[in-house]
Order: C-alpha cells, then sequence, then structure tokens
C-alpha cells in the first residue's frame, strides 16, 4: 500500500469514528426499540405484568438522550487534533459504514465508562488498584530530594484517557501518554484540554448494560466527571501522542521510565512489545507493568496472534537483557466495572519491575532460561 493509499485508507476510518459518534441515539435507540417491540409481543397479562420494565426503558431513552448531548461537545473540537477534514462527510460504503457503526457503538459506551474509571470519584477504587502501584514504583524510584523529575521522562503507552499519565506529571515529571484509539483520543483532548470545573460534566456509563441489574437505577448510574481539574504541575511536561506505539516509539535510549497498564496484552506479539520498551529506555532506564494477559487478538480471525503465558513472557523479559526487581501475581484489579451490578469481572494481574542494566551484554546466543513457579512468583500477593 503506498502512501496516498496509507493515508486515505486512515482518512476513511477517522470519518467513520466520527460517524459512529453521531450515530450515537440513532443505534442506541434502536436497540431499545428491539427491546419494545419484544414487550409488545407477549401476551396481555404479560404486558400488564412488566409495566414497571416498560417505564424503566422510557427512563433509559432519558439517559441515552444526556449521553447524546455530550457527543457534539466532544466532536466540536476534533479538528484540533485530526484537521478540518474530518467535517466531510464518510467516503466509505454505506454497507461498510452501517457495519462500523453497529461494531462501533460498543467503543462508544467503552469510552463512556473509560470516563467513570479515569476521572470520577466512582473511579476512585479502580485507580487506586491499578495505577497506584505503578506512579508510587515510579515515585520512589525517583525522589524529589534526589531528582529533579522536570528531567526525568516517563512515557504510558495505551493511555487512554490519560489519567495515569495526568497523575504522573503532576509530581513534576516529563510524562508523555500515548494513544492508538481513535475513539480515546477524540475524548480525552476534550477532558485534558477544555475540562476547567470539577465534575462539569454527567454521563451514564452503564446505561446499555441490561443484565444483572438489581434494580434498573443501577444500569441508570450516572458518573461527573472530571473528579479534579486535569492541569499539570507548573514546571512538569505533559503530553498526549497519537499513532501506534510500535511506529511513534523507535528511537533507542530515550525514555527514563516506562509505564504500562493493561497494555503489554494488546499485541498480536507481545516480544515485539518488550523488545521496543528495552530499546527505547535509556540504560539503567525502568520498566513499571500491571495487567493481566487478555491478548485482545486472540479471538480475533483472520489475525495471527501469540498467547504466551506469563512464565513464558517472564523468560522473554529476561532472555531480552531485562533485570527483574520486583514481581507480583494475584493482584486484585477490576476494569469499568458497574460497582452496583450483580456481576463482578476481577483480573489476578500480574505487577512487575524491570530494569535496562548500564551495561548491556549480547544474549542473543544463550539458551532459553529455565523458570520455575517458584521463580515467576517473587513476591505473592495471596
Amino acid at each position: 500500500m503506498n502512501g496516498e493509499s496509507v493515508i486515505n485508507a486512515e482518512k476513511a476510518y477517522l470519518l467513520s469514528v466520527i460517524s459512529t459518534f453521531k450515530s450515537y441515539r440513532e443505534q442506541s435507540l434502536l436497540r431499545i426499540q428491539h427491546k419494545e417491540s419484544s414487550l409488545d409481543s407477549l401476551p396481555c397479562h404479560h404486558k400488564q405484568w412488566l409495566q414497571k420494565y416498560n417505564e424503566d426503558l422510557e427512563k433509559i431513552k432519558k439517559c441515552i438522550e444526556k449521553n447524546h448531548e455530550f457527543i457534539p461537545l466532544v466532536l466540536r473540537y476534533a479538528h484540533c487534533i485530526f484537521g478540518n477534514f474530518y467535517r466531510e462527510e464518510p467516503t466509505v460504503p454505506r454497507e461498510q459504514e452501517i457495519q462500523t457503526r453497529s461494531e462501533g457503538i460498543d467503543k462508544v459506551q467503552a469510552v463512556f465508562k473509560q470516563l467513570m474509571r479515569d476521572w470520577s470519584s466512582l473511579g476512585a477504587p479502580e485507580r487506586k488498584q491499578c495505577y497506584e502501584p505503578i506512579y508510587e514504583e515510579i515515585f520512589a524510584n525517583y525522589p524529589e530530594d534526589k531528582f529533579d523529575r522536570s528531567m526525568i521522562s516517563v512515557l504510558v503507552p495505551g493511555a487512554g484517557l490519560g489519567r495515569l499519565a495526568f497523575e504522573i506529571a503532576s509530581k513534576g515529571f516529563t510524562c508523555q501518554g500515548n494513544e492508538f484509539n481513535v475513539f480515546m483520543l477524540i475524548v480525552s483532548y476534550f477532558v485534558l484540554n477544555l475540562c476547567k470545573k470539577v465534575d462539569e460534566y454527567e454521563v451514564y456509563p452503564w446505561i446499555h448494560q441490561y443484565t444483572n441489574n438489581l434494580k434498573a437505577e443501577d444500569q441508570m448510574l450516572g458518573i461527573r466527571f472530571p473528579d479534579v481539574i486535569p492541569i499539570p504541575t507548573p514546571g512538569s511536561g505533559f503530553s498526549m501522542t497519537a499513532g501506534d506505539f510500535l511506529e511513534v516509539y523507535t528511537a533507542a535510549d530515550e525514555w527514563n521510565c516506562v509505564a504500562t497498564c493493561f497494555f503489554i496484552d494488546c499485541a498480536p506479539n507481545v516480544v515485539q512489545f518488550i523488545e521496543s520498551i528495552f530499546n527505547i529506555l535509556k540504560p539503567g532506564g525502568l520498566w513499571v507493568n500491571l495487567g493481566p494477559l487478555l491478548y485482545h487478538y486472540s479471538d480475533i480471525r483472520r489475525e495471527n496472534s501469540v498467547e504466551p503465558s506469563f512464565q513464558v513472557v517472564l523468560q522473554v523479559i529476561k532472555r531480552i537483557g531485562f533485570e527483574l526487581e520486583k514481581c507480583q501475581t494475584h493482584v486484585k484489579t477490576k476494569y469499568c466495572q458497574n460497582p452496583m451490578s450483580m456481576l463482578q469481572y476481577e483480573y489476578d494481574s500480574v505487577f512487575f519491575v524491570c530494569r535496562k542494566p548500564n551495561i548491556i551484554e549480547d544474549k542473543s546466543d544463550e539458551p532459553m532460561i529455565d523458570i520455575s513457579d517458584n521463580e515467576v512468583v517473587l513476591n505473592d500477593s495471596k
């Protein structure tokens, strides 16, 4: 594919994302209509007994409308990230556009949930589980009394809506978040640059979660954001970049620290991510990671994907040249959970800290390290 074709493909995808945002209300109400049709098909006495359910659907519509009202505020500033061409009408084929919209609605919903996790007071327990171990490790390795933190560069790949990167920058570090997901990029720009008051906006993250609700009100639980005004500490450097991590970050020995949270399993080849992190770290640089091994490409048809166990991943980390300083398993972490839901997902994540040695040894010809089960877990939290 030549350069012009790549640009056209990227442009078409961006336009489809904008179109998906704009179709949020339509697609969401179509799902409600299907539920109403199902209700209408029932015997009369069943419909009568389900009158409260019918009333709940009407309330859910109102929450969808409120989510919909937030979207134009976000899209108004999309040109600040991608330029004015996003305003053009999508040129993708009609059938492809409809399919993209339908599939993309789930990604719009995911953004609403991420707003809860990253920028609401309700998300504080998840942030304590997932983000706090990472930034506390970084703060401990670069104490204020020994380092000019503005000279310590920290990269956060897979930054989502930017809260982890913001927390690191707020302690004086030069921190850059990187994100590939265009849905996240559009909303993160709005939050980080245009939110000026605490709890300025409200959305309903779980309004499309129709199962495992004790009460309809649990589904209609609203969150306000941001819980803090996202203004970094003066003198620190805070930025967000768009693009594929492997393509954007290729310069060797550039970063003092890389912080990854729920990220390394986003690659079809996790080894490539580990190699790249090792390459971009300065000698003596730190890699701090927390997350599961969900392997996002595992069940996608026509995608090549490898899914090594953590034991094998740890072998690769050591083979590449990292020195393992900490390793903890069974770290309880949730991801964008409705605390009122009858169903709660919880990961037993891994948390580890690696360092790139000051003197790099060539280990390419060494035999694969044999790691026993005891060596995998250096500090088990259970």
